[in-house]
């Protein structure tokens, strides 16, 4: 397996898994324990960067990916997002965005819980709030202990420039996270751009194997 450099120094393979589907949004969950040899496989086959977020779910997915990586947590790279607006007890969303710092460092929390570890490789902001200056962002991430390795995954043309804003506080702007079908796009290419220029990389989504498994809805695969 081929390996890629996100950012200045965290090496990763050039095929990631993204789990999301495993749990969520594309259908009924899957088994369980088919899931965990299924990522587990996918490591032994050269995978190290796994994909999750607390909105998958919400929880569930991080936790079917902390249980099936634990064994093995000092080999791969987890990725995981914040930045929705889910109760972290009871699971329900108000579908609003939320990067208040204080909830980011309780999400910080409870993402560690479920994925069974003492750190996070790559913590996403899955949507940016426009209430919270992305600067504070950063800072929440970095008073968390996670260092402000801190994505973008957001349709919004203003990308780039609060990538830059992100960029002057940040000691890694490690990768921008830009959403499926937008390569064509021009402020995709301004934010590719910007990533360039940091020295950081373009985390892209979703892989195609995903989009063509066959669990997923036709609707949603991706015409060709």
């Amino acid at each position: 397996m081929q390996t890629r450099k996100l950012g200045k120094d965290l090496e990763v393979s050039a095929l990631g898994l993204g789990c999301m589907s495993m749990s969520a949004l594309y259908g009924p969950p899957a088994d369980k324990g088919e899931m965990i040899e299924l990522i587990r496989t996918a490591h032994d086959r050269g995978v190290t960067l796994f994909d999750t977020a607390e909105s998958y779910g919400p929880f569930a997915n991080e936790e079917l990916v902390g249980e099936a990586l634990q064994p093995i947590r000092n080999q791969v790279v987890i990725a995981t997002k914040f930045g929705f607006d889910i109760d972290l007890e009871t699971g329900k969303r108000s579908g609003k965005t939320n990067s208040q710092p204080e909830h980011i460092k309780r999400v910080a929390d409870a993402c560690l819980k479920r994925l069974r570890t003492d750190h996070i490789d790559l913590f996403y902001q899955h949507r940016v709030d426009p209430t919270v200056p992305i600067e504070d962002v950063a800072g929440a991430v970095a008073d968390a202990g996670l260092e402000a390795r801190v994505g973008d995954r957001r349709e919004a043309p203003q990308g780039a420039e609060v990538g830059g804003r992100l960029a002057g506080v940040a000691d890694d702007l490690l990768a921008h996270h830009p959403v499926a079908g937008a390569a064509d796009d021009g402020a995709d290419a301004d934010r590719q751009h910007l990533a360039e220029h940091q020295g950081a990389a373009s985390y892209r989504v979703p892989p195609d194997a995903v989009l063509e498994h066959p669990g997923v809805h036709p609707r949603q695969r991706r015409q060709r």
